[in-house]
């Protein structure tokens, strides 16, 4: 046998364990007894056999265990009497454990050494011996003389086990092992115990370490838990293997709170390292026991380490690569996954247990998650952990609510946020599934558009994700918006549902009859949605192979009951529905499914009906002008949609009939005399194929349209009677516009066949009406309108059509067109002003306007005010003013303000002056430009042939875009931006009072196209638009240079500069709409973003911008935007352009922009801004634009308080010394009726600055004392200053913002000022004795206001006073308070404050106020309410300040 060195304490303090490890040999262990039976009782002469067995214990071989045969208690009490009266004690102890130890060389009884003794039942013994017995290892360790070498030779086998596999001989013997010192009486020497333990961990295998550590806490005297926990939280750090174990058993110690917290540092520090598996311990150790003070501290740390997308890389690592491997090793990558998956929702599980039974864990979580700013904070784990406390506190679900809804709009928590949730942890979320559909409800009731589009996201995401009870449920929901009648809700809801059937068609089928039941509740739906709930509904009938034939016989019954009403909403409907379902039936299928037989007869099927269904819709429209043109416009913006996907038989068969009806209807001859009787003599205009002497067309408009006007009673009522179609002006244009998307689907785009409509002239009259309007008759005049309005859509739909084509001899004929446009639409600008009550005859069909078009009202009456001088708005004509600066689309644009001149107003002012129930209203009477129109902006200079009769080249005539034209382009595509990409806020009907939603009105084409559709196609303009407003620049630069840089002397072109200053203020606003469109910050729209930057930058650096990267391209682009600073004309294009700037600066804001910006906005505010006709700018647009630009120079500046004494001490005095017209020569904008604006917006700037300033602590350094004092000292100066501004500026609203924002000023003070100088008042005494004087000076003015207002009885100033006077007697009980806190209650006494006015003199005219009670704080007699305010005295006398000019508060 070899020998080995004893483990003992003298070793332990000395050599390493490795040293003190017993060497052994496999003989050693597997050695037997020789005395032992088989499976008897072991017999033989040593000490340690014969002491056991006197004892009453009787030691067994084999597999049987010890036998005792007397209590536990007697058998250590006998044994250790027996030893103790031994001759040979204390030899015999050695001999003992020597004894023992050969006793369990053999591992059978050493086994039974470590397991519990069976009890002898014998009759004797029966109620002696327990029937649970210790083992016999553990009784004599409760033997205090053989404790210590029992402890020493139990440690010095453990290492003979450490590479057993477990299981091998039935016996764990390491556990066993250590199992044998927990839960001992007494422990003789618990230190060094726990110290070899502790040994034994650095050098034992994982297994054992394991069952060592988590022993332990069974072991340890409480008083040494605090010197463990520190030891195992360093060996935590070192070895992230034994996180489990170790959290294990510091969860079971009780530790102080300090060591707590210490602990709980140290696991968090790991959370970022540890294994996915072990994570949820980790969780569950720093969840535990937290105290409601420190819950958010340590939620916020923990938020900051834990991060999910380190569980789903991994998760995707492992299905990437089981794509690549064989179906084995897939299915444990397969198996590898779904465990991580478990992992992960093991983890949610700890964090819903601790929000559910630890009090203040969900209101910290919350409240950490709210505390977060910076958006690349926010994560994953916040939503889930969101959605998880909603499920699992009722009473958090509106705090919940809340923070969402302020979350969202600012783009914390963004769309691909929740689909990263939703696509890499479904398990964990499907448990929050009724959570999920509740905030989505709630969320679609909101008026954020941004939270409404969320919560859209989270409907369809759960369908996506989540099974088909959840899908149901989803479905119900959806309809039950649509249902519900508000028209966002089912805008929105019919939205998703149409993406749900466009990318999981399969799994929608199954709800069908769901979507069905929508049929039920159309009265409430608009034609927009009429269209979308078809489209859907047609996809789900016709897109599978097995059809739903009930479906499709429920969409007939509905359309066919709407088609035969007589009612034009209804029929409106049943043609929308009809087209629609029809596209569906007219798709063509996919090969594989067209290949099949029963394919082929399903789709001839389907062509009978669609032919049956066409044919219907068809015949019901004859009899009505405005269901046949919106029949056109439905077939038109089927094939649109569907390019390339109809059946060529459909196809066809629309094509065969649009093409002989328009020839028919609308196309004639060119002859000298046109025969009939007409309103006008006819006469042929706008021809540009004069050189055709034969064979040239015309549109036959006017005949037409006289013919329809003269016999509109009698002709029409019998052509119904006739059964015939009746031919109206109002369909020309539906019927070309299907008639050249037929063309170019059957040819390929080319537009050949018909392209001389682009040339051919109109039937039209003279239209030289300067003079001659008030000579013809009410119905001339209104013929006339209707006239002017069918030619202007019929160029309209022409440029539509022939915008794209590349020959430049079409090209000139485009850009001539325009021309006629803007010619066209000033023409009718005069017509209608002198037409009131006019009809306007619709344009676009697919819209609730469609019964009840709106009148021009009053139109000669708003003129004639207007020339009088009063502020009156116009009820939607147009300015009959010659001037080309009023060629707009909408004649509404061409409103004004009537303090300006109608040569002054720029489109903009005209767009922005006008409601927006008149521009939804007039956009219905001009057909729809398409997206594609906008590429005539790439045109410059175009040379246009004009051809003698034998086709060769006479002259060359040069055709551009010119101002007007721009003018009318970009006018239109603003508001198509301002449409799309910047939706406005959702506002909710009031109850029973639902009106229609006019907004997408004139819309139509474009709300079919996808905001990034629209973005890429304003993308793709950008070069041009770069160019165009370059060309602005030079011109106004020039200008400026050739006038001795002023712009309004002699040489302007009024009129000229009047047109390019409206194409500069378009340009910088569709730049702006552009780059604020909120899908930028989507992360699929990146690039889309960066090619919109690098065209700006291009300008700048061309060829140098390839790889710069995003922050470099910003930069560029946000310098060449700002070289256009120097040139813009007028205020409102400087406010576009810093608009225009800041939202570049957003992505993201660097503090040199940000300069920049507050540079560029001071410098226009002391610029002189002066009209071309040299009057400077003025009225309420101007003033608007003054307050928006005041207010970013104030938020972007970096020192708000030196801005504001900056204007109110040298702007303000340099206009008092002015002339009563004057201005400020360091603030030209500054001048007495922008004073009012420069006033509100300091005031409210001064306000919220000050709230920013931190409020005093006690702990506060003398230094932050100081800084506070001075920032304060410096706006109590602004305060100041302004306040008694009023006294020179007596206005209402000027009196009315200071009383409004001086007791914001006050409130502030007290809350955030007064602790501070509780605290600062004996280190600064005479600062804060300053401070506080200058404060007395302000509120003694503030007084003197309040009565005022209530000598002049104002209404709109007296309801400030009550709750200013409050403020100021709470500022003078708060000053005492101050002073008693200093024990300087000497320095404090109140005097009587007289009413004075606002220049300080005395109101004598009290009588009636003397017994007024009042709010006073003395008892001293008064002759107001008028309030005591106490004042602070120095080292000075108080009498200075005992008179009657004492301040007052109340």
């Amino acid at each position: 046998m070899v020998s080995k060195r004893k483990l003992s304490k003298s070793d332990a303090h000395g050599d390493s364990l490795t040293a003190e490890l017993p060497q052994t040999k496999k003989s050693r262990i597997s050695c037997k007894e020789k005395t032992s039976a088989e499976d008897g009782a072991v017999e033989n002469d040593s000490i340690f056999v014969q002491l056991i067995k006197t004892a009453g214990i009787t030691l067994n071989a084999g597999e049987r265990q010890n036998d005792i045969a007397v209590d536990q208690a007697t058998f250590q009490k006998k044994l250790c009497q027996i030893l103790r009266k031994h001759p040979f004690y204390p030899h015999v102890v050695q001999e003992f454990v020597s004894g023992l130890e050969t006793h369990i060389k053999d591992r059978d009884q050493f086994r039974n050494c470590l397991l519990p003794c069976a009890p002898v039942r014998g009759e004797v013994t029966r109620n002696l011996v327990h029937s649970y017995c210790e083992s016999l290892i553990k009784l004599l360790l409760g033997i205090e003389t053989l404790q210590p070498a029992v402890i020493t030779l139990l440690l010095e086998k453990l290492p003979e086990f450490f590479f057993d596999t477990v299981g091998t001989f039935g016996t764990n013997f390491p556990r066993l092992i250590v199992n044998q010192f927990k839960w001992l009486d007494k422990i003789l020497d618990s230190k060094d115990l726990i110290m070899k333990l502790m040994q034994m961990v650095s050098v034992s295998p994982a297994p054992i370490q394991h069952d060592i550590i988590t022993s332990l806490p069974e072991i340890l005297e409480d008083s040494q838990q605090s010197e463990f926990a520190r030891e195992v939280s360093q060996l935590l750090k070192r070895d992230t293997r034994l996180t489990v174990p170790i959290l294990d058993a510091l969860s079971n110690l009780d530790l102080d709170a300090g060591l707590l917290a210490e602990v709980r540092q140290s696991a968090m520090i790991i959370v970022p390292a540890v294994k996915l598996e072990d994570l949820p311990v980790v969780i569950k150790f720093i969840l535990h026991n937290i105290k409601a003070v420190d819950a958010v501290q340590v939620i916020s740390a923990l938020r900051k380490n834990l991060d999910l997308s380190s569980c789903i890389l991994p998760l995707q690592i492992l299905s990437s690569q089981s794509k690549l491997k064989s179906q084995p090793q897939t299915s444990s990558s397969t198996s590898q996954v779904s465990s991580s998956q478990n992992c992960v929702k093991l983890l949610f599980d700890v964090i819903k247990l601790a929000v559910r039974f630890q009090k203040g864990i969900s209101e910290a979580w919350i409240k950490a998650i709210e505390n977060t700013v910076s958006l690349s904070d926010h994560k994953v784990l916040d939503l889930i952990v969101l959605l998880l406390i909603h499920t699992t506190n009722t009473k958090s679900r509106k705090q919940i609510e809340r923070v969402l809804r302020n979350k969202i709009p600012l783009g914390c928590v963004p769309e691909q946020l929740l689909q990263s949730a939703f696509r890499n942890h479904s398990l964990v979320i499907k448990d929050f599934f009724p959570s999920i559909l509740s905030l989505a409800q709630t969320f679609l009731h909101s008026a954020d558009p941004c939270v409404v589009s969320f919560g859209s996201c989270m409907y369809k995401q759960a369908f996506s994700a989540f099974d088909s009870y959840c899908q149901q449920e989803v479905v119900s929901a959806l309809v039950t918006h649509i249902c519900g009648g508000n028209d966002v809700e089912v805008d929105i809801s019919l939205d998703v549902l149409t993406d749900l059937v466009t990318l999981h068609t399969s799994s929608l089928i199954r709800y069908a009859t769901f979507v069905k039941n929508i049929l039920d509740y159309t009265e409430k739906l608009n034609p927009q949605q009429i269209r979308k709930l078809f489209y859907i509904l047609g996809e789900l009938a016709f897109s599978q192979r097995q059809e739903d034939s009930y479906i499709q016989d429920d969409m007939h019954m509905v359309i066919r009951k709407w088609l035969s009403s007589t009612v034009p909403k209804y029929k409106q409907m049943g043609i929308i529905g009809a087209i629609t379902v029809a596209g569906s039936m007219a798709s063509k299928r996919s090969k594989e499914d067209r290949c099949s037989l029963e394919r082929t007869q399903q789709s001839e099927e389907h062509c009978r009906q669609l032919s049956i269904l066409l044919d219907l819709v068809s015949y019901c429209c004859e009899q009505s002008p405005e269901a046949l043109a919106l029949y056109y416009d439905e077939l038109a913006n089927l094939i649109e949609k569907q390019k390339g996907n109809l059946d060529s038989q459909i196809l066809e068969r629309i094509g065969k009939s649009v093409v002989e009806d328009f020839s028919n209807d609308f196309v004639v001859d060119l002859t000298p005399v046109v025969d009939g009787v007409h309103l006008f003599p006819v006469k042929s205009l706008y021809n540009l194929d004069e050189d055709e002497s034969q064979g040239t067309i015309v549109i036959n408009l006017l005949p037409l349209l006289s013919q329809n006007w003269l016999g509109k009673s009698v002709d029409e009522m019998a052509t119904r009677n006739q059964g015939k179609k009746i031919v109206s002006p109002e369909c020309l244009c539906p019927s070309f516009r299907l008639l050249r998307l037929y063309t170019t689907e059957q040819h390929n785009g080319s537009m050949e066949e018909i392209d001389a409509l682009l040339g051919c002239p109109l039937y039209l009259t003279d239209l030289e009406i300067e003079g001659k309007l008030g000579s013809l008759a009410k119905q001339e005049r209104e013929f006339l309108c209707s006239l002017l309005f069918h030619a202007l859509n019929w160029f309209r739909e022409v440029v539509n059509a022939f915008c794209q084509q590349q020959d430049l001899e079409m090209k000139g004929k485009v850009l001539t067109r325009l021309q006629n446009i803007t010619e066209l639409q000033n023409m009718l600008g005069k017509c209608l002003a002198a037409s009131p009550g006019y009809v306007l005859p619709p344009a676009i069909f697919d819209c609730e306007a469609l019964e009840a078009a709106p009148t021009v009202n009053a139109v000669g009456l708003v003129k004639k005010k207007k020339t009088g001088g009063k502020k009156q708005k116009s009820e939607g004509s147009k300015d009959s003013s010659a001037d080309h600066s009023q060629m707009e689309e909408n004649p509404e644009g061409n409103q004004s303000e009537a303090e300006t001149t109608q040569l002054e107003k720029d489109t903009t002012e005209k767009r922005s002056g006008i409601p927006l129930v008149q521009l939804q209203s007039y956009r219905a009477f001009f057909r729809e430009l398409d997206l594609e129109v906008f590429t005539i902006l790439h045109c410059g200079l175009l040379t246009k042939s004009i051809l003698d009769s034998e086709m060769h080249t006479e002259a060359r005539e040069i055709v551009q875009l010119g101002p007007a034209e721009l003018v009318f382009l970009l006018d239109d595509l603003c508001q198509k931006l301002e449409h799309i990409l910047m939706p406005p806020a959702a506002k909710r009907a009031p109850f029973l009072k639902q009106g229609k939603d006019c907004r997408n009105i004139g819309f139509s084409h474009l709300c079919q196209r996808s905001s990034q559709e629209v973005a890429q196609c304003a993308v793709e303009l950008l070069k041009p638009l770069c160019s165009h407003m370059e060309n602005m620049h030079n011109y106004f630069q020039a200008l400026i240079t050739e006038n001795e840089e002023v712009v309004d002397g002699p040489r302007v072109n009024i009129q000229e500069h009047q047109l390019l200053s409206s194409c500069y203020q378009q340009l910088l606003q569709v730049f702006r709409l552009l780059f604020a469109w909120s899908g930028f910050s989507q992360r699929e729209n990146s690039d889309l973003l960066r090619s919109a930057l690098k065209v700006l930058a291009d300008r700048l650096k061309p060829g140098e911008t390839e790889f710069l990267l995003l922050e470099d391209l910003i930069s560029e682009s946000f310098h060449y935007l700002l070289n256009f600073q120097h040139s813009v004309p007028n205020f409102q294009c400087a406010l576009t352009l810093t608009q225009l700037l800041i939202v570049i600066a957003e992505k993201p804001v660097a503090s040199w922009k940000k300069d920049k910006i507050a540079s560029l906005a001071k410098q226009f505010l002391c610029q002189s801004w002066m009209q071309p006709s040299g009057m400077r700018e003025k009225g309420s647009q101007f003033s608007d634009a003054l307050h928006t630009l005041l207010c970013v120079y104030m938020e972007h500046t970096d020192n708000i308080l030196k801005a504001v004494e900056d204007i109110s001490s040298v702007g303000v005095p340099e206009l008092i010394n002015s002339a009563n017209d004057g201005y400020s020569s360091t603030y030209p904008t500054l001048t007495r009726q922008t004073f009012p604006v420069f006033f509100q917006v300091m005031m409210a700037q001064l306000e919220n600055s000050v709230r920013s300033i931190p409020a005093g602590k006690p702990s506060d350094s003398r230094e932050v004392q100081l800084e506070k004092l001075l920032h304060w000292n410096m706006a109590v100066r602004d305060f100041h200053i302004l306040v008694n501004l009023v006294k020179v500026f007596d206005s209402r609203p000027v009196l009315s913002i200071c009383l409004k924002y001086g007791r914001l000023f006050v409130e502030a003070f007290l809350k955030l000022a007064m602790p501070l100088l509780d605290y600062s008042f004996k280190k600064h005494r005479e600062d804060v004795q300053s401070l506080l004087k200058t404060l007395q000076l302000s509120t003694r003015q503030l007084h003197h206001m309040c009565g005022h207002s209530k000598i002049h009885q104002d209404l709109g100033l007296t309801n400030h006073v009550p709750l200013l006077k409050k403020s100021l007697e709470q500022f003078v009980y708060r000053v005492k308070a101050m002073l008693a806190f200093n024990h300087c209650q000497e320095a404090f006494w109140v005097g009587i404050l007289k009413n004075r006015d606002l220049q300080g003199e005395e109101i004598l005219s009290q009588d009636s106020e003397e017994n007024d009670p009042g709010e006073g704080v003395s008892q001293l007699p008064r002759e107001d309410p008028a309030e005591e305010e106490g004042d602070i005295s120095g080292s000075e006398g108080g009498s200075e300040h005992n008179d009657d000019d004492e301040e007052s508060s109340e």
